[in-house]
C-alpha cells in the first residue's frame, strides 16, 4: 500500500492560485529555490563577478549519492569547469538548436536526451524551456536559467555554468559542436530540479516530455497498437506532439543490449519524423528515429547506406533530409518499426491531438490529494477492507462527443494519475510506487453528496472503467469513452450532534479528567461536564464496535468510520492529520488516543463556533487543520 505526500486538495489549490495572481504560469513561472534570475544576473554584472550557485554547488553532493557519491571512484577525477575554461569561443547555441546537439555522456539518462531531441523539432516549445536571452558574449555573468513544468506549475530554474569534466571533456551530455553548451546546461538545470545528476539515471521519455510541455502522454504497446497507428503518429507530429519509443529488455542485468540490427534494447529513442515516399511502383511509409548516443544506428532496410535509397530522386532525398552520417539518426520502414519496437509514447500538447481535424474544446480539471499510510493508502481492489479509503475525485461528464450516435450520449476524457517527487527522494531510498485508478458510476442524486464513498459502495458496485494495470511509473494515463451523465469528502467540515446518554460514575470521571488535561483551560460547569461525559460514554460504545476481537485497539482505517459514527464530518486532510497524530507505529489507535482525539475535536468544533462569529479570515476547515496539528 503506497504512501506519498503530494500537496493539498482541489478547492484549496484553486484558492492559492487565485491569491498568487498568475504565479506558476508560463508568463510568471515560480522561482525555484526562491532565486530571481534577473536580479542575480544584474548583481553579478554590477559586481563584475561570475555567479556561483550555492543551492546546487560544484560538489559531490550535486553529482549524486551512491554511484556518483563520496565513496565512488568515478567522482575522484571530476573537475567542475566553466565553458571558457574548456574551449575557446564558447557559445550557448551554435547555428540554431537541433537534435544533433544532444549526445549522451556517462549517465544513464537517454530518456531525458530523447525528449530534448524531440523538443528541438518545435522552436516555440524549445525556447519556452530554453529562454533565448542568454549568451557567452554580451551580458555574460556565469548565470543561466531554464523553465520546466512541475506538477501543474511552471518553474524557473537558475544555475551557474560550472559543468563536470574529466580530462577537459564533458562527463555528461554534450553537443556534436565542442563549443556549444545549451544542452549540457539544460541537463544541469534538470538535475538541479531533481536534486542531483544521479537522480536522472533511468527513466521514461514521457516524464521529461511532460516536464518540457505540460502535455498529456498516451502509451501504445506495439502488439496492441490500433490499425491507424501510422496516421496517429503522423497527425501527432504535425500538431507538435513529442514522441519516443523503446524496445523492452527481457534481461534486466543487461539493461542496454545492442542487437545485430544495430538497435539497442532497454534504450530510449526519439521519433523525429513520419513520412510517405514513392519507392519504385508503390508508396512506402517511413519513420525517422534518433539514438541519443549520437551513434549506433539501424542497419536494415532504409538505413543510411541501404540500397532502398538508390531508387529515390535527389529531390525526394532532400525532402526526407537523408544523410549518410554516423550521427545516431536513421530511417526505417513503418513495418520494420512495428516489428522491432515494443512501445511508443506520445506526449500531446492538447488532449485532442489524436482525434480528427475538427477543433475540440476540452475542460481540464486538476485535483491534488495524497496517500497516507494507515489512512488513505488503501491499496487496490484486492484489499476490500481498505480500498474505499483511497483518495476519491468526482468527475461529471456534461458534453457529448461530436461523433456520438443518436442512440448514445458518449463523452471522451483522459485520466492521468501522477505521483510526485519520487525521483528527487531516491537518495533517501524512495522508489516509484505501483499506482493505478478505477472509475465508478454514481447516480445524479448522489453526485451532490461530497462525502467519501464508504466500503459498502465498492463491495456492491463494479467499476465502469479502470487503467490497464497497476504499474510503478511516475504516471498512469488512459483515454476513456463513457456515457454522459472531484476529491470526495473535501467540502468542508460538518458537525452532527447525537443524543445524550447516561450519567457518569466515579471511575470514569478520573478518565475524563485525564482526557481533558491539555485541552480545556477553564473550569467546566456541571451541565458542560455532564454533556461531555455523555459524549464519552457514546464514544466508548463506538470504540468497542470497531475494536477487533475487543483487543483494546482499532486500526487507523476504521478510525474514519468511528469518527463519522461519533457525529463528526471531516475532510480527507483532517483524517490524514488524525492518523499521523494518534496512530502508533503499527497504525493502530488505543482507547486513550481515541478519546483524546474526539475530546479535541469536540473542543475545537465548539471553539470554532465562537471564533467564527468574530473572525472570518479562516474557514472552519483551515481552523480545524491548524488546531489538530497543534
Amino acid at each position: 500500500m503506497p504512501y506519498t505526500p503530494s500537496g493539498f486538495f482541489c478547492d484549496r489549490l484553486i484558492r492559492e492560485r487565485e491569491r498568487r495572481d498568475g504565479e506558476g504560469s508560463l508568463s510568471k513561472p515560480l522561482r525555484f529555490s526562491g532565486q530571481d534570475f534577473t536580479a542575480l544576473k544584474q548583481e553579478c554584472l554590477t559586481k563584475k563577478c561570475l555567479f556561483e550557485d550555492d543551492t546546487f554547488p560544484a560538489s559531490v553532493e550535486s553529482l549524486g549519492y551512491k554511484e556518483l557519491g563520496h565513496k565512488s571512484n568515478k567522482v575522484k577525477n571530476i573537475v567542475w569547469k566553466r565553458p571558457k575554461e574548456i574551449c575557446e569561443n564558447p557559445q550557448f547555441i551554435v547555428g540554431g538548436a537541433s537534435r544533433t546537439d544532444i549526445c549522451q555522456g556517462d549517465l544513464g539518462d537517454c530518456w531525458l536526451l530523447a525528449a530534448i531531441a524531440c523538443l528541438t523539432l518545435n522552436e516555440k516549445l524549445l525556447y519556452r524551456v530554453v529562454p533565448q536571452d542568454q549568451s557567452y558574449s554580451e551580458g555574460y555573468g556565469g548565470i543561466f536559467h531554464f523553465q520546466f513544468w512541475r506538477y501543474g506549475d511552471w518553474v524557473d530554474v537558475v544555475i551557474d555554468d560550472r559543468i563536470p569534466t574529466f580530462n577537459n571533456q564533458l562527463v555528461f551530455t554534450k553537443s556534436a559542436e565542442r563549443n556549444e553548451f545549451w544542452s549540457a546546461l539544460l541537463e544541469k538545470a534538470y538535475a538541479k530540479l531533481h536534486g542531483s545528476y544521479e537522480a536522472l539515471k533511468g527513466g521514461n521519455t514521457t516524464e521529461a516530455m511532460e516536464d518540457f510541455t505540460g502535455g498529456v502522454t498516451e502509451f501504445y504497446e506495439m502488439k496492441e497498437a490500433p490499425k491507424e497507428l501510422y496516421k496517429i503518429m503522423k497527425k501527432a507530429l504535425e500538431r507538435g506532439s513529442m514522441m519516443g519509443c523503446s524496445i523492452d529488455s527481457l534481461v534486466p542485468a543487461r539493461f542496454e543490449t545492442r542487437t545485430v540490427t544495430g538497435l539497442v534494447k532497454g534504450h530510449a529513442y526519439s521519433v523525429t519524423a513520419v513520412e510517405e515516399s514513392q519507392h519504385k511502383a508503390s508508396k512506402v511509409r517511413l519513420v525517422r528515429l534518433r539514438n541519443p548516443w549520437g551513434q549506433v544506428e539501424w542497419n536494415g532496410p532504409w538505413s543510411d547506406n541501404s540500397k532502398e535509397w538508390v531508387s529515390l530522386s535527389k529531390g525526394e532525398k532532400d525532402q526526407l533530409q537523408h544523410q549518410s552520417a554516423e550521427d545516431g539518426e536513421f530511417w526505417m520502414s513503418f513495418e520494420d518499426f512495428k516489428k522491432n519496437y515494443t512501445k511508443i509514447e506520445i506526449c500531446n500538447l492538447t488532449p485532442d491531438a489524436l482525434e480528427d481535424d475538427k477543433i475540440h474544446k476540452w475542460t481540464v480539471s486538476v485535483n491534488e490529494g495524497r496517500w497516507v499510510r494507515g489512512c488513505s493508502a488503501g491499496g487496490c481492489r484486492n484489499y476490500p477492507d481498505t480500498f474505499w479509503t483511497n483518495p476519491q475525485f468526482r468527475l461529471c461528464l456534461l458534453e457529448e462527443d461530436d461523433d456520438s450516435e443518436d442512440n448514445e450520449v458518449a463523452c471522451s476524457f483522459v485520466v492521468s494519475l501522477m505521483q510526485k517527487n519520487r525521483r528527487k527522494e531516491r537518495k533517501l531510498g524512495a522508489n516509484l510506487f505501483t499506482i493505478g485508478f478505477a472509475i465508478y458510476e454514481v447516480s445524479l442524486s448522489m453526485h451532490g453528496n461530497k462525502q467519501h464513498m464508504q466500503k459498502d459502495f465498492f463491495l456492491f458496485n463494479s467499476s465502469k472503467a479502470r487503467c490497464k494495470s497497476y504499474i510503478n511509473l511516475r504516471e498512469v494515463t488512459q483515454r476513456f469513452r463513457l456515457m454522459r451523465e472531484r476529491e470526495l469528502g473535501d467540502g468542508g467540515a460538518q458537525r452532527e450532534y447525537g443524543n445524550i446518554p447516561s450519567r457518569p460514575g466515579e471511575k470514569q470521571c478520573k478518565a475524563i479528567v485525564k482526557c481533558l488535561r491539555g485541552f480545556i483551560s477553564r473550569i467546566l460547569s456541571l451541565q458542560e461536564f455532564r454533556h461531555l461525559w455523555n459524549k464519552i460514554k457514546q464514544w466508548q460504545g463506538i470504540f468497542r464496535h470497531y475494536s477487533s476481537d475487543q483487543a483494546g485497539i482499532i486500526n487507523s482505517y476504521e478510525m474514519r468510520n468511528a469518527i463519522n459514527d461519533a457525529g463528526f464530518r471531516l475532510n480527507n486532510q483532517l483524517y490524514d492529520i488524525i492518523t499521523m497524530r494518534y496512530a502508533n507505529e503499527g497504525m493502530n489507535i488505543d482507547f486513550d488516543s481515541f478519546i483524546s482525539c474526539l475530546v479535541r475535536l469536540e473542543a475545537m468544533f465548539s471553539k470554532s463556533r465562537t471564533l467564527f462569529t468574530l473572525v472570518f479570515c479562516l474557514v472552519r476547515l483551515e481552523w480545524l487543520q491548524l488546531t489538530m496539528y497543534a
